[in-house]
């Protein structure tokens, strides 16, 4: 697998921000000049609402796949389906929202789309139905033995794996993987989550249960603080935080070149944040901030 030249960032909410991106793309485009020449985007990932096969979060989008799929195609963006439900069986395979979605993505253009997965039921049977398709294997797995990381970074399926963010401090062991494994990790940066939670995999779980219909409750966090909901300057006091500094001096020079952001659950303003931090460079940001919020605040916020 070559190696990207550039930090490569995956973004959230391709269905959820569909509006967002709409009007940053453009921007990023005709002012590049904006941006860090050392970042790219790799691919904005999402569901539309109702996907039985949906895990991590609830989706909530509401774009129509026409709609987004057209917008990776103008821009040269991978797309990414989060189908990371952990509890799908045999007669799941059937939907026939997500069936649809999978051949609409399979077929959309000359860029490759994907699919973040957790089943190996579904991974399974998505190379079956559609190897076009990329497989991520995704970070509600709670992968935080670096034993494990390494292990399912040996699997051909994945293009790429994300370990869950407490592994993200261990650039030691980290800086042991052979190249080609380097080139397959994607570090969730930005998460807010308690450094020290035990129930990580719970919550994933019961969001799975909700996706598929199911009447339970959601999982009480018995985190520190957890009321206050995500704060991104909390998340940049967790040692697992990832900040942009930490990418251009630790991260590329040791060979990691793929960054996932966190942010389906959040609202664009938000995720407008995390653009302007992760990708703007400080002298523009306010520039864009101000494009974005001004020319759309009627409609977008």
């Amino acid at each position: 697998m070559e190696k990207p030249a550039a930090a490569c960032y995956h973004l959230p909410g391709l269905f959820e921000f569909y509006e967002l991106y709409r009007r940053f793309l453009p921007l990023y485009r005709e002012h590049r000049e904006y941006f860090y020449d050392w970042c790219a985007i790799g691919s904005i990932y999402g569901a539309p609402a109702g996907c039985i096969w949906g895990g991590g979060r609830i989706s909530c989008g509401g774009a129509a796949a026409r709609e987004v799929l057209a917008l990776l195609r103008e821009y040269g963006i991978s797309g990414r389906l989060t189908f990371s439900n952990s509890l799908l069986r045999a007669e799941h395979l059937a939907d026939p929202q997500c069936n649809a979605l999978c051949e609409q993505f399979a077929k959309a253009g000359s860029v490759p789309n994907g699919v973040i997965v957790h089943s190996d039921l579904l991974a399974d049977y998505l190379r079956q139905r559609w190897p076009e398709l990329y497989l991520v294997s995704s970070t509600t797995k709670v992968l935080t033995d670096f034993a494990q990381l390494r292990q399912e970074l040996a699997k051909p399926q994945f293009r790429y794996v994300v370990p869950d963010f407490r592994l993200n401090p261990a650039l030691k062991q980290l800086r042991t993987l052979p190249p080609e494994q380097k080139a397959k990790v994607e570090f969730l940066c930005n998460e807010c989550c308690w450094f020290g939670c035990t129930e990580r995999k719970r919550c994933y779980e019961t969001v799975s249960r909700q996706n598929l219909g199911e009447d339970c409750p959601d999982h009480r966090c018995a985190a520190p603080d957890a009321a206050g909901g995500y704060h991104f300057s909390k998340a940049m006091r967790s040692p697992g935080f990832i900040g942009v500094e930490d990418i251009r001096q630790r991260y590329l020079p040791a060979g990691f070149s793929h960054f996932k952001i966190e942010g389906r659950g959040l609202g664009s303003a938000l995720v407008l944040e995390f653009l302007l931090y992760y990708m703007t460079k400080p002298e523009y940001q306010l520039q864009v901030r101000e494009t974005i919020y001004l020319d759309n605040m009627l409609d977008l916020f």
